[in-house]
């Protein structure tokens, strides 16, 4: 069952294994937990994002038709990055566009993790490895612009 849940203007839309956290209505994360299930093709984005999530589950013997994508040009005004978490733990804090900080999660082995606006930082709390997906073409240090976390985010060291 999934649930609304509003922290100051921080939206947050629960299911056990499924969140996604909004701000006025900006999205700033799909979490998709290991333990997510659901059956058939399911899009967890909306059509405008630049980077499609989707979660998919079908029986055994299920044909799904060969295909190739026909070439569209697209524009791709900001970049959307998905994590698979393989192993080990990972705090994930979210912020805002303007680096107010919205809230943070621990991400898990087979979590996964699409980052769709605001900013982002990440603290390893076990051995980590993960796989990141993002559009392309990569066009280095200039596609992001870091800031400081403050201290009381963090937390103890």
């Amino acid at each position: 069952m999934e649930s609304l849940s509003a922290e100051g203007n921080t939206e947050v839309v629960q299911n056990p294994n499924l969140e996604v956290i909004s701000v006025a209505g900006i999205t700033l994360a799909i979490i998709v937990r290991d333990s997510y299930s659901k059956e058939g093709v399911n899009f967890l984005t909306p059509r405008e994002f630049p980077q499609q999530l989707a979660y998919m589950e079908h029986p055994a013997g299920k044909l799904i038709d060969a295909h190739v994508h026909t070439c569209i040009p697209r524009r791709i005004e900001w970049t959307q990055e998905v994590l698979f978490m393989k192993r080990g733990r990972m705090l994930v804090r979210l912020y805002t566009a303007d680096r107010e900080p919205v809230t943070s999660r621990v991400l898990l082995p087979g979590d996964v993790i699409l980052l769709a606006a605001g900013g982002h930082g990440f603290e390893v709390l076990d051995d980590a490895s993960f796989i990141e997906v993002k559009q392309g073409p990569y066009i280095g240090e200039q596609e992001k612009v870091r800031f400081k976390e403050l201290e009381t985010e963090r937390g103890p060291r």
